[in-house]
């Protein structure tokens, strides 16, 4: 069974940056697009960015300019760089892959921006 696993989150003062990975444990074959998401308490889960296998990265407004989604396809890997952080950003933030078959979801990292 794949899993996806997420590590770079942790605590960081507003202005700072956090690099977040996330890698399967297996090869997921016919991957179409890989992403981000997060989930602030009380609010519903939501799109922060995603990449296609060409290449082509989509964002949510609020990260615009200050986050870059990034993808390894021969390693099943995506990332995200997030800069200038702000205290709105703290959430859960969560790994996505849809493949052909079916989505996969990591289990979550959570990110801090607080002094």
């Amino acid at each position: 069974q794949v899993q996806l696993v997420e590590s770079g989150g942790g605590l960081v003062q507003p202005g700072g940056s956090l690099r977040l990975s996330c890698a399967a444990s297996r090869s997921i074959f016919n991957i179409v697009d890989m992403g981000w998401y997060r989930q602030a308490p009380g609010k519903q889960r939501e799109l922060v960015a995603d990449i296609t296998r060409g290449g082509s990265a989509n964002y949510a407004d609020s990260v615009k300019g200050r986050f870059t989604i990034s993808r390894d396809n021969a390693k099943n890997t995506v990332y995200l760089q997030m800069n200038t952080l702000k205290p709105e950003d703290t959430a859960v933030y969560y790994c996505n892959i849809n493949s052909l078959a079916r989505q996969y979801w990591g289990q979550g990292t959570q990110v801090t921006v607080s002094s």
